[in-house]
């Protein structure tokens, strides 16, 4: 099984839709009540979408949503240059991430992240028959 797409809910389509893709997402599908994006840095293959729909009920805050990149604090940087603002970071957490967090204009939680290996191999990772990392 493999996760291929996230939607949340939208209070205000196009503040989202700009949101996400001043985040770098590209957009592939719109109307009035969704949108879809591709995410362009996957590891190869089909890349995952992310959604949004619209949805005037929405509760700010009830979804969050991790996005990793590689570049992480340049990243947020240019972000920031951008306008965004960020609620904290990019700060090390004590899992072995670096993460910086923000909100969508629906009050979705985002967090831009830079793991590396520790998001699927960390040190007290259980066992299982999943691939190891090489090396």
């Amino acid at each position: 099984m493999r996760l291929n797409q996230v939607t949340v809910p939208a209070l205000d389509m196009a503040a989202s839709v700009q949101f996400y893709e001043t985040l770098g997402l590209i957009l592939i599908v719109r109307n009035d009540h969704y949108a879809r994006f591709e995410c362009p840095d996957s590891d190869g293959g089909d890349p995952p979408t992310f959604s949004l729909h619209l949805d005037a009920e929405a509760v700010p805050g009830a979804a969050c949503v991790y996005f990793e990149d590689d570049d992480l604090d340049a990243t947020v940087e240019h972000l920031i240059d951008t306008g965004l603002t960020f609620d904290s970071g990019p700060d090390d957490q004590t899992w072995l991430w670096r993460e910086a967090w923000t909100s969508d204009p629906a009050g979705n939680r985002v967090c831009l992240y830079r793991a590396g290996a520790n998001r699927r191999h960390p040190p007290w990772r259980l066992s299982s028959k999943s691939e190891t990392p090489a090396g």
